[in-house]
């Protein structure tokens, strides 16, 4: 009777609120908010199955803790390491860079030992290495070589020529570097046959110049990436979380729509009863469970989407850049959802007209003027108060 009396809402609103104001029950609001639970959750689903996002080593919890303590790292002799705050800016890569500097040398070299294998096959294991590395000579001198070696062993590796990579030298500029790794990268030499990509225990630069200068070298950044996993596979965090959140959402507007609507219809001499106005509003937010389910229908139309770690980095202007490449892909939705919203604002506030010219006997012009006011106003208070 009355999840028939919900959807009779839709398309016989009066002969629905004709029937409520006789027969009150709150069974009615409940269930559609039971329903706005399933359409919001299956919204979701639809957005997250299709949504991943990059991993990288360290992890987003760690930070870019390889860069962020110079303990980690060894070095030829003379060379001294420590801690930069000369650093990325961003909020994947912490507060500080490694630096290593020598006197009147021609080459320098750095290595780090990982505390587990790193995985860079092609099935299952990382893509691509990325770093920010920033090379400051006292003289104006030639980069001869500027080398990444990648160990599985001691006496096995794997060898990367990134010279041609470098900016020109002397003007203090971070080099960004995303270089892919794996058997199928076509870029790395191997030392030996042995030399594994399923098991890097150890990363080296090395950098040579053609005579005798100070030098600095500061690294920062250095993940292993490539690895894109679904955010459906963390679903029950997100299912539960958007649940609670449509629950309260549902509640809130209920309550405060109907607790305006009364207030300014009591103002204008209205003899309007509290439970009877509450229902009637909960049934009219009906429309919300519509607006959930086109919502879920569009999102299910969505490509695959994915988020790097430009995207989650906070680097100014890498952010901005990924930021417009996942709106490109999803402005169609985005545009469609606009106008699903406006039109359900529009549609719920003519509901309440309706409820609050046959609970109240308002004129059609008093109604909607009454609604109009107290439903953009629930909306601003849902907005400041709430964040909805």
């Amino acid at each position: 009777m009355f999840a028939y009396g919900i959807f009779k809402v839709i398309y016989s609103p009066f002969k629905a609120f004709k029937e409520i104001i006789q027969n009150p029950k709150y069974i009615g609001p409940i269930l559609a908010m039971i329903l706005l639970i399933v359409a919001n959750v299956g919204s979701v689903y639809a957005v997250i199955s299709r949504t991943y996002v990059e991993q990288t080593l360290p992890t987003a919890s760690q930070l870019d803790e390889w860069t962020e303590n110079c303990t980690l790292w060894t070095s030829g002799s003379g060379v001294e390491i420590r801690c930069s705050d000369d650093n990325i800016d961003g909020s994947y890569y912490g507060n500080k860079s490694i630096e290593f500097s020598i006197e009147e040398s021609k080459q320098i070299w750095m290595q780090l030992n990982t505390t587990e294998p790193v995985n860079c096959s092609s099935i299952e294991g990382y893509k691509n290495m990325s770093f920010r590395i920033k090379l400051i000579l006292s003289t104006t001198t030639e980069l001869n070589n500027a080398d990444i070696l990648l160990h599985s062993s001691p006496a096995d590796y794997f060898y990367y020529d990134m010279t041609e990579h470098f900016t020109p030298l002397n003007n203090n500029v971070w080099n960004n570097l995303t270089i892919a790794v794996g058997p199928e990268s076509g870029q790395w030499v191997n030392s030996t046959a042995n030399a594994d990509w399923t098991n890097i225990t150890s990363f080296r630069f090395e950098l040579s110049w053609s005579e005798n200068t100070n030098v600095t070298v500061r690294l920062d950044g250095l993940f292993f990436r490539g690895i894109f996993r679904s955010l459906a596979e963390s679903a029950s965090i997100y299912v539960l979380n958007f649940s609670v959140s449509a629950f309260m959402q549902f509640t809130i507007k209920w309550v405060l729509l109907s607790g305006l609507l009364y207030i300014v219809g009591k103002a204008l001499g209205a003899k309007t009863v509290w439970k009877t106005l509450l229902i009637l509003v909960g049934f009219a937010l009906i429309t919300l469970f519509i607006q959930a389910l086109i919502t879920a229908a569009t999102y299910a139309t969505l490509p695959t989407l994915y988020y790097p770690l430009e995207l989650i980095g906070g680097v100014e202007g890498e952010t901005e850049i990924a930021y417009n490449k996942i709106l490109e892909e999803t402005w169609l939705v985005s545009q469609v959802n606009s106008y699903v919203q406006i039109g359900i604002h529009i549609w719920t506030i003519a509901l309440c007209a309706i409820a609050l010219r046959l609970l109240a006997e308002f004129s059609w012009a008093k109604g909607l003027i009454v609604s109009t006011v107290a439903y953009f106003v629930s909306l601003l208070v849902e907005s400041f108060v709430f964040g909805f």
